[in-house]
């Protein structure tokens, strides 16, 4: 048993080290996260968020670092901060449903920022999977909301399964295209189980998120070819291509590697997100940089957003259901591998580990990072 286990922990640790390659430690310092913590309360305490608001969108952008989503975290705290200046947010919304049924609601997020406005509306989902089965939830006037992952998680203590999507700025060329019409849109879905840890599947619809690049544009590195191309369509490795008129690229996106699977994952995210909700859809969703105005010819308000949450019980006993995950993420964390692979990754697993190790041991940050946060806690008269 005891090497079973520690067989699994190094295939985990494997697969940690390999994410780790785009996040690599050089040029980084470890902050405690209660230091984090408290430098992102200030920042939103000064944009005048409710005190309750503060602690939900700390909550939430620093849950993205814990769980090694580095491009999503603290990181992008500076930006939020920007778009505020820019009154392009709310800082007080009132976020409220706007239409209903029994299992589905439409909500107004007032401009406010999407690391509130996403788990209001995911709780609206929650409430209404108690009372019907399963509750969904669409969004419109939003801002960026995180990681998908988290709000999908949101479902999990109530025995129920969790689903996030989001439309985003329209950096995404679509299959053989050269404009560029979608947003990395990610996908986020969180499944209970029993003894074991939860199936937590969390994925932008692009080979790589925007973020990423970011990162390796702070550490001067190049891209992986197939994550952009240039303004005529050609591969690049140059992380810096998207100001040079390029675009980011769906999964797949050449015919021998899934064609236009991608762009068919992320239109369906901008549909549910903002067609069904009456947010901006495709090359009308606002910019996340402020420097960037909106499209003067809006179709919509704001960014969208897509919640749902299904109860188990609405189909099967939980506790049946939950044996039977167990069953399955066992099953498949024995399945034969490859010689270099020394064991199967669930999703959530790598996630999952990098938080302890991330509570235990701190959260690392890039030096340009540092700096940018730096440059935003003397505005503000706070320290890093």
């Amino acid at each position: 048993m005891a090497s079973i286990c520690l067989t699994r922990f190094n295939g985990i640790r494997r697969f940690t080290l390999l994410l780790r390659l785009v996040y690599d430690s050089h040029m980084e310092k470890i902050y405690p996260f209660e230091s984090l913590q408290k430098f992102t309360k200030e920042v939103f305490k000064y944009m005048g968020c409710p005190e309750d608001q503060i602690d939900l969108a700390t909550e939430v952008l620093l849950n993205a670092d814990l769980r090694g989503i580095d491009s999503h975290g603290i990181a992008r705290l500076s930006g939020y901060f920007r778009l505020w200046e820019a009154k392009r947010i709310n800082a007080k919304p009132n976020v409220r449903i706007v239409h209903e049924t029994p299992s589905t609601a439409v909500v107004d997020g007032d401009g406010g920022l999407g690391l509130v406005v996403a788990p209001k509306a995911m709780e609206i989902a929650i409430q209404k999977a108690k009372v019907a089965g399963t509750g969904w939830v669409a969004v419109k006037n939003s801002n960026h909301f995180g990681i998908a992952g988290h709000h999908a998680m949101m479902a999990l203590e109530h025995d129920m399964i969790g689903m996030a999507m989001t439309n985003a700025s329209p950096l995404v060329a679509p299959t053989f295209s050269v404009e560029r019409l979608l947003g990395t849109n990610p996908i986020a879905v969180a499944i209970p189980a029993d003894k074991q840890p939860p199936f937590v599947a969390d994925f932008a619809t692009t080979t790589a998120a925007n973020g990423k690049l970011e990162i390796l544009q702070r550490k001067n590195k190049d891209a992986p070819v197939g994550w952009i191309q240039t303004k005529d369509g050609k591969p690049s490795t140059n992380p810096h291509e998207l100001k040079e008129g390029g675009a980011l690229i769906p999964l797949g996106s050449d015919r021998e590697h899934g064609s236009h699977k991608g762009f068919c994952l992320g239109a369906w995210v901008d549909i549910f997100s903002a067609v069904l909700s009456g947010a901006n859809y495709g090359p009308w969703v606002p910019p996340f940089v402020s420097f960037l105005a909106p499209p003067a010819d809006p179709v919509g308000e704001g960014i969208g957003h897509f919640l749902g949450a299904m109860r188990v019980d609405a189909f099967r006993p939980a506790s049946e259901f939950k044996s039977h995950m167990d069953n399955w993420i066992t099953r498949f964390r024995s399945a034969k591998t490859i010689a270099s692979e020394p064991k199967l990754i669930i999703p959530g697993d790598p996630e999952r580990e990098m938080t302890t190790e991330r509570l235990a041991s701190g959260i690392p940050l890039n030096e340009k990072v540092i700096e940018d946060l730096k440059q935003l806690g003397q505005k503000i008269g706070a320290s890093l």
